[in-house]
């Protein structure tokens, strides 16, 4: 397989997308980002409440987030991405941005590349049980573990063509971590 542009760890809150991420961006020396920071205080305040997230207060972010990950990858960065990413389309829009990757054009009426992240999709799965479990461990982080549950239902594990794998959280990290190098390399 071709090493790809980034690496997208997704799932739900608690299943250990920012430990995994973090870890992987520095046993690659990739540039990692956590998709948390860069939820607008809005989105914060929602979750905060016990509100889940919807379409309108994904989008946005997640576009955001498609182009830092453009941005780098472009400039021959490779990226590592924590986020929950939990629909298809939400993977589709960091992959492409909202449109579906609009073509980059150096000059008008000439065809250009498309705007297209490559994307490994790191899936990490676990019981309902399990990731709550680790949630109640948590402090001071703007998801409760309330909104577990909307999340679990939102959820929309990757499939054929994805290019994904999938690795439970149930491993021991440096597992994870293994099982992802070795397909990265």
């Amino acid at each position: 397989m071709a090493a790809p542009g980034a690496l997208l760890v997704m799932g739900v809150s608690g299943s250990g997308k920012s430990t995994v991420g973090a870890l992987l961006a520095s046993e690659l020396g990739w540039k990692f980002y956590d998709a948390d920071d860069y939820h607008p205080e809005e989105n914060r305040m929602k979750m905060g409440k016990g509100i889940p997230l919807n379409d309108q207060d994904r989008i946005p972010w997640l576009c955001n987030l498609h182009d830092i990950l453009l941005r780098d990858v472009a400039s021959g960065q490779h990226v590592v991405l924590a986020c929950s990413a939990l629909k298809k389309a939400y993977r589709d829009i960091l992959t492409r941005g909202k449109d579906g990757a609009p073509q980059k054009r150096d000059e008008p009426g000439e065809e250009g590349e498309l705007a297209e992240v490559k994307l490994l999709v790191v899936y990490l799965t676990g019981s309902f049980e399990v990731i709550s479990g680790r949630l109640r461990k948590r402090k001071g982080h703007f998801m409760p573990p309330e909104l577990l549950q909307s999340q679990f239902d939102t959820l929309e594990p990757p499939s054929a063509p994805e290019n994904f794998i999938q690795i439970s959280v149930d491993k021991d990290l440096s597992e994870i971590i293994a099982a992802v190098m070795k397909t990265v390399k």
